[in-house]
């Protein structure tokens, strides 16, 4: 039986509880929240018999836990992750690992010194067009990659920490597409240049919206054009895709239109009504509860999933740097 210590009983943290319910083998035995009514309002919620405290260090002191899960705020995973790994337990983490390139480095060391995994959740890997479209270009039927398009168009009212941060999109939201892009890809950032901005309608006290061009390895580009504080053509939560290829180019609405053209002679003349429409086998889980449960599976079985702190942290990188760019004006090397 894995006992699991919930660290952060915000909203985020009903994914993690309702998953970890379903996951046979596994039991919640303890909420922690600086705001110890929220943990007493989950343990209520989903009826667990699970003791509540303020603070981890506590909790790791008094339960014989396995698994932490991190749900607090980005400013604190670096705390809150070392302090498991220290206390013996593994830790499965919300996205982004650190707010720093050297902490998320330190985090890894951490994972490596005390023999205990990291895992971060990157829920956007698991999606079943986001899988037919990386394969689909991983073929090589359209040939070389050359440029990947990302649009991310939201309008969110949040309330709470996220509209309080400095650069809210980019180092909240923007992490989800910049390790997309490497999964569809298999390529790392190599430079980057941000702009981030505010909109004078915006409700974020931070930037709530920018643009970055990163090269990533062998030159292909990628751009990434997002808001958090969009007026109208919202996009879909993953973006709106487009992959330029040698021999053409493949477009993902984000949902499930998912197709491709290109210059091939047998499409010239085509009805441009009639797709080319990319077939997209269905994955029996997805999202968040997919990749919890790739955690669960891969620490059974020794191995370390796609998400693993050693992998993510090339995607944290992108945040990082992007960041350092926006405040430079510069462009910045990974």
């Amino acid at each position: 039986m894995k006992k699991i210590i919930v660290a952060g009983c915000g909203s985020m943290s009903n994914t993690w509880i309702k998953t970890a319910m379903q996951r046979e083998g596994c039991e919640i035995t303890a909420l922690v929240d600086p705001m110890i009514e929220n943990a007493r309002g989950k343990k209520d919620e989903y009826k667990l018999n699970a003791n509540v405290y303020a603070n981890l260090t506590d909790a790791l002191d008094k339960e014989d836990a396995d698994i932490v899960f991190d749900i607090t705020p980005p400013e604190y995973h670096y705390q809150t992750v070392t302090t498991a790994l220290k206390a013996g337990c593994h830790v499965f983490g919300e996205k982004p690992m650190a707010e720093t390139v050297e902490n998320a480095e330190k985090m890894i060391q951490c994972s490596d010194d005390t023999k205990k995994e990291y895992f971060v959740m990157q829920n956007r890997r698991y999606v079943s067009e986001i899988i037919a479209l990386k394969n689909f270009v991983k073929s090589g039927e359209l040939g070389a990659i050359g440029q990947l398009s990302a649009n991310f168009q939201m309008n969110p009212r949040f309330g709470g920490f996220r509209e309080e941060m400095e650069s809210p999109l980019i180092l909240d939201m923007a992490i989800h597409t910049f390790d997309a892009v490497r999964f569809i890809s298999g390529l790392n950032a190599k430079s980057v240049y941000c702009h981030e901005f505010n909109p004078s309608w915006s409700w974020f006290k931070g930037d709530a919206a920018a643009l970055c061009i990163f090269e990533m390895e062998n030159g292909t580009v990628f751009d990434y054009r997002g808001s958090w504080c969009a007026t109208g053509l919202i996009s879909s939560w993953h973006s709106q895709w487009s992959v330029a290829c040698a021999d053409g180019i493949v477009y993902w609405d984000g949902n499930q239109e998912l197709f491709w053209d290109g210059k091939k002679k047998e499409f010239w003349g085509k009805d441009p009504e009639e797709k080319n429409k990319i077939n997209v086998n269905r994955i029996e889980n997805s999202g968040h509860k997919a990749c919890i449960f790739d955690m669960f599976d891969s620490l059974e079985k020794g191995i370390r999933p796609q998400t693993d702190c050693r992998d993510n942290i090339n995607s944290i990188k992108m945040v990082i740097k992007a960041l350092e760019s926006s405040k430079t004006k510069k462009v910045v090397l990974l």
